[in-house]
């Protein structure tokens, strides 16, 4: 949801500003099948029955691992990608290094406090790693924890959007001269 409002205010601003929407129907995306399969298994192991499938988790890393490959072969192409590249990295790291797992701040854990773990996410504690990477930052009104790398990756796709609809030129190797 959170990376819903970013694209929202990114747009908002975007257009605010003197932006256009149609210059969003200008950009052109290198595999645009592998951002798309990746954002649905992220989400659908995050929100379906999946998430009650432990081997799943896999399926989150692998997803953010994609993620990363795809926003790493947009970095020229997109103005601001490389914030969503830093945060998806970021998550992707903590995940690794907690078993494919993402742990959560006991006190934003919810149903967690009683099972341990649930899908790709564990109670944070003394022994998970990188804590501080982890999920522990609320944003009000939600109620739900984020890690630093969403606030990046929130961050990161409100500038793209906003630059994608202020620039009739979206691509950044097409403002250089031949």
């Amino acid at each position: 949801m959170p990376f819903l409002v970013a694209i929202a205010l990114g747009l908002v601003f975007g257009l605010l500003t003197g932006g256009r929407i149609g210059n969003l129907a200008r950009l052109r995306f290198r595999w645009p099948w592998l951002i798309l399969a990746a954002v649905v298994v992220r989400e659908a192991v995050l929100v379906t029955p999946l998430s009650r499938v432990d081997a799943a988790r896999f399926g989150y890393a692998l997803s953010l691992l994609a993620i990363v490959v795809w926003t790493v072969f947009h970095l020229e192409r997109l103005s601001g990608i490389w914030l969503v590249t830093a945060g998806t990295a970021l998550n992707l790291l903590v995940v690794v290094v907690n078993g494919a797992r993402m742990p959560v701040a006991p006190e934003s854990a919810g149903v967690l406090v009683q099972r341990g773990t649930v899908g790709p996410y564990m109670l944070m504690g003394p022994d998970t790693n990188l804590n501080m990477l982890g999920d522990w930052i609320r944003l009000y009104p939600l109620s739900t924890a984020y890690s630093p790398g969403d606030v990046l990756i929130g961050l990161g796709l409100a500038i793209v959007v906003f630059l994608a609809v202020r620039n009739p030129r979206p691509y950044r190797s097409e403002l250089t001269p031949p």
